[in-house]
């Protein structure tokens, strides 16, 4: 291959073009993004970025010694907008085009909207958090929809501000699907010590300059409303291109496309009937995804460590695994009333999922020896 495209400029693309390198890969490497920042990290976002104790230089990727070793062939701020494997060939939404022998799809998704939802603000971009955070000026009453890890992370950070905040999420509580009653109701404890108004189990009919219309009837008065309620992968521009998609591109356990010199990582892949939105999956995606492409098939396979962390007013909570919701859970540290504890969830006698809060130096000692799923 003398040339590979890597659509997609954030976390996943970059890893990518990083394991380019790394396994030796010496041909040129184009790396399509339809922001015009350099690669940034997403996570603080949310968090110290919004709060404006982050600066932007903070959140880049790539430091000068890093772009000078990857010697890539930038295009940014230009959409892929078709490609075409027969021509080996991705459009561009400049009118341009990019020929490539490979093509790593790492273009992620948009933040999930509502027709007809006014003035709402999202959270995906850097641009995103500069317009929230020019919103959240003294005295606004905030509204977040989603109770998710970024809804939950942009009410802490607008507490932090001294901001009224409330929270409505559709679920009994919060992420009770991932964590169970139990735990779900340690994230609810976070929002009400830190006087956070969390309404769970309510459905949004409306949003207007007033506020939040909920099916009740009721309205919750808000100046500043913030969506937080999943993304949509994007995949538009394959359309025609053969490739199989469907909430994300279809892949095999090794990250590769129906067509072997395609392979996608990140947000937007999808394998074993699913897809993993974390931080930690788009890093780990890259070195398998980029040893298939270079092979030219599936010569290794990819597994999730199930590995997320989330930082929520004065708790960090992190979690590994793939527990079910029929696992044992245990508390082996603390209960589920303290400040800081560690639990697990067993299946047949062995550990499928660690839990923490404030309690990072166990966690990574409980999170060692479990043992990745078997290859989907």
């Amino acid at each position: 291959m003398k040339r590979i495209a890597v659509v997609g400029a954030s976390l996943a693309g970059v890893r990518a073009a990083q394991e380019l390198r790394a396994q030796g890969y010496d041909g040129g490497i184009v790396l399509i993004g339809s922001e015009a920042h350099l690669p940034y990290d997403r996570p603080p976002l949310s968090k110290g970025f919004l709060a404006g104790t982050a600066s932007a230089a903070s959140l880049e990727l790539l430091d000068a010694g890093d772009l000078a070793s990857l010697a890539l062939d930038f295009r940014l701020g230009v959409r892929a907008t078709a490609l075409e494997p027969a021509a080996r060939r991705v459009q561009l939404s400049d009118g341009g085009s990019v020929h490539a022998d490979g093509v790593v799809i790492a273009t992620g998704g948009r933040a999930r909207t509502v027709p007809g939802w006014s003035g709402v603000h999202t959270l995906r971009t850097v641009d995103d958090a500069l317009a929230l955070r020019e919103a959240l000026v003294p005295g606004v009453r905030v509204a977040v929809i989603g109770a998710g890890f970024i809804g939950a992370e942009v009410a802490s950070t607008c507490r932090s501000l001294g901001l009224d905040v409330t929270v409505l999420e559709a679920l009994a509580a919060p992420m009770a699907p991932v964590l169970g009653p139990e735990l779900a109701a340690v994230c609810a404890r976070l929002h009400a010590d830190h006087g956070t108004d969390l309404r769970c189990g309510v459905s949004v009919t409306a949003v207007d300059t007033a506020g939040v219309h909920l099916a009740d009837g009721s309205l919750v008065p808000a100046d500043v409303v913030v969506a937080g309620i999943g993304m949509t992968p994007a995949t538009e521009w394959l359309s025609g291109s053969g490739l199989k998609v469907g909430d994300g591109v279809h892949t095999d356990e090794g990250l590769v496309t129906s067509l072997p010199q395609v392979v996608a990582v990140g947000d937007v892949a999808r394998f074993g009937g699913r897809r993993h939105e974390h931080w930690t999956n788009a890093s780990e995606q890259a070195p398998v995804a980029v040893a298939n492409l270079l092979a030219g098939h599936t010569a290794r396979t990819y597994t999730p460590s199930g590995y997320v962390w989330s930082d929520q007013y004065s708790g960090t909570l992190q979690l590994a695994g793939h527990p079910l919701p029929t696992d044992a859970l245990s508390f082996v540290d603390g209960d589920p009333a303290s400040s800081s504890f560690a639990a697990v969830w067993q299946r047949n006698g062995e550990t499928v999922g660690v839990f923490a809060l404030n309690n990072a130096k166990l966690f990574n000692r409980l999170r060692r020896p479990l043992r990745r799923p078997a290859a989907v």
